[in-house]
């Protein structure tokens, strides 16, 4: 492979062909090649592990923070923490394997090779489900929900609760290929997910997302493709565009409103710098480990102070681990897409300024909505706000525990609240 360029994701995988590949005339214009389902397996060169090492030994450290919190940023203790664990006991190979363990597969849609993860229950009545992952996260942040929403029997649940599961990497995230164009907001990833589901056979589903995530799936709620059914998600993603327009009467409307200015006057950073200029951000995050690490943990205060807790105090919070964590960072390392992931927050910001600047008023949802308000969350919803962005709001819960990245800190209730929200659409 070149050193200087990702185009394809067998940089880090391989994609192999087989007797079993799956073809569907019905998936829009693919030829049959284009809309084969092939199987897909990850083996990374061993010189690739020893050079992320060698990498993050050789890391040139800035001088410590001069604050006792977070407020300049990454703290210093919890990153070198971080390195250390990650150049002397982290195992990629246990994460491989556990990947490779998984049904894989890739297919091209509208010319990306799209990467996902495809489990189906042994309960043949399950509802398929297309989960969305956010950033910084990756198909990662939903692994161990895997177990609990296609085998409920054995996580307290009924074989009524069961799902197919499907776990796409976003365009230009982890396996899948990077866009070599530009348009890759939402609106074409939820067509090329309904594409997917359909090229899978699936004829009713139901989808899922958080971060970019929830961004994709209400995306999906609009277009309403045929065979989706419903949608949840937990994280407010309009509340920024409807923040004048959201309630602010009650104790809890006016904390979530707090948390929203907190973030859009203080936690801002990585979206600011995404959403205008990724590429420059992208020469520091394909070069360094410890600055790709850096830059994913200054996300969010709650996530981020879990997971300096895990690595500063070997005290995780939930799934929330040092290994999930390394996971996730590795895998955007090792497949050289930190550039790629972020540009699609300056794709994002440009379609919603070109629909501002043309006063288009996005579609209604079309299909029944579920959220569920996760404590942790950057700013964690109330009913009312999730009533004004979803009108005829199907589901509502606020949880007791959990944050941000619901799914991986806490993958049983998180499984929970969608056999919950998707009960009455079975």
């Amino acid at each position: 492979m070149s050193l200087f360029h990702r185009s394809h994701p067998k940089d880090a995988g391989t994609a192999t062909a087989a007797p079993e590949e799956l073809s569907n005339g019905s998936a829009g214009t693919a030829t049959a090649d284009s809309a084969a389902v092939r199987p897909f397996h990850v083996e990374v060169p061993e010189e690739r592990l020893a050079e992320l090492r060698h990498r993050i030994e050789a890391t040139r450290w800035p001088s410590k923070e001069l604050v006792a919190d977070r407020s300049q940023g990454v703290q210093l203790a919890t990153l070198q923490a971080l390195a250390r664990h990650w150049a002397i006991e982290y195992d990629w190979r246990r994460f491989e394997a556990e990947l490779n363990a998984l049904p894989q597969f890739t297919t091209e849609i509208d010319g990306i090779e799209i990467h996902f993860i495809h489990v189906r229950s042994r309960h043949e009545n399950a509802l398929p489900l297309i989960m969305t992952h956010g950033w910084p996260g990756s198909v990662v942040e939903l692994l161990d929900a895997v177990g609990p929403l296609t085998d409920p029997t054995a996580h307290g649940g009924t074989p009524d609760d069961a799902f197919h599961l499907v776990l796409p990497s976003l365009p230009g995230y982890g396996f899948s290929s990077e866009p070599t164009e530009l348009g890759w907001e939402n609106g074409p990833i939820a067509h090329a997910w309904a594409q997917l589901m359909d090229r899978l056979g699936y004829a009713r589903y139901v989808a899922q997302g958080g971060d970019v995530g929830a961004a994709v799936t209400d995306a999906m709620g609009r277009q309403a493709p045929e065979g989706l059914v419903g949608i949840h998600v937990n994280l407010l993603a309009q509340a920024i565009g409807l923040k004048d327009q959201l309630p602010a009467e009650s104790e809890q409307e006016r904390a979530a409103h707090t948390a929203l200015e907190t973030f859009t006057t203080d936690g801002f950073g990585y979206f600011l710098e995404q959403s205008t200029r990724p590429q420059t951000i992208g020469y520091s995050l394909l070069d360094s480990p410890i600055g790709l690490a850096a830059w994913m943990l200054d996300h969010d205060t709650d996530s981020y102070q879990k997971i300096s807790r895990a690595f500063v105090d070997d005290e995780p919070v939930g799934n929330l681990t040092r290994e999930r964590i390394l996971d996730n960072i590795t895998l955007y390392w090792l497949t050289g897409t930190g550039a790629s992931a972020a540009r699609w927050y300056w794709e994002f910001g440009r379609f919603l300024a070109a629909a501002g600047a043309a006063g288009h008023a996005p579609p209604p949802v079309r299909v029944p909505v579920g959220f569920t308000a996760f404590p942790g969350e950057i700013w964690a919803a109330p009913r009312s706000w999730a009533e004004t962005a979803y009108p005829g709001l199907a589901y509502y819960n606020a949880v007791d525990k959990g944050g941000h990245f619901a799914a991986w800190e806490e993958p049983e209730l998180f499984s929970t609240e969608l056999r919950a929200a998707f009960g009455a659409l079975r």
